[in-house]
């Protein structure tokens, strides 16, 4: 980690990583707990045809989303921290992308996978890397000097 890294989230500003990983962690947050208004409680791993805004759901996807969302926005608090998110979110839904592409239609498919679920985790991988690798100049809403 560099010293810009350690420094550019002090003093009460915000690096673009951390508001990008704070705002990633609020829709997640909002999709699992909105998912659970779908699909209840019941049946919790099985394919309902359950769908939020396109994306098929059940409770144990709710529940997946909601723990991506609370992680995402205790981890926003430092740019170090956000970057980690960044990895978990690029690794994670890397391989929820790839679990998607096998699983999608298949009996076994215990998170009820759908095609605009795998765009949505190809995107959120990328959105992950970025928040990981993306250079920061400057924190939000102060100046700071350096490249």
């Amino acid at each position: 980690m560099s010293a810009r890294d350690r420094t550019a989230g002090t003093a009460g500003a915000w690096t673009w990583p951390q508001v990008a990983a704070l705002v990633v962690g609020a829709v997640y947050t909002i999709a699992g707990v909105a998912g659970w208004f779908v699909t209840g409680f019941e049946d919790f791993a099985a394919h309902t045809g359950d769908e939020l805004l396109g994306f098929e759901v059940n409770p144990l996807h709710n529940l997946v989303h909601l723990a991506i969302g609370v992680a995402g926005l205790a981890l926003a608090r430092s740019l170090p921290l956000a970057r980690t998110y960044g990895w978990l979110l690029a690794v994670g839904y890397g391989a929820a992308l790839v679990y998607g592409l096998i699983a999608i239609g298949e009996t076994w498919d215990f998170l009820a996978i759908n095609a605009a679920d795998n765009w949505l985790h190809a995107v959120s991988a990328a959105v992950g890397l970025a928040i990981a690798l993306g250079p920061v100049r400057a924190a939000v809403g102060r100046r700071t000097t350096g490249v």
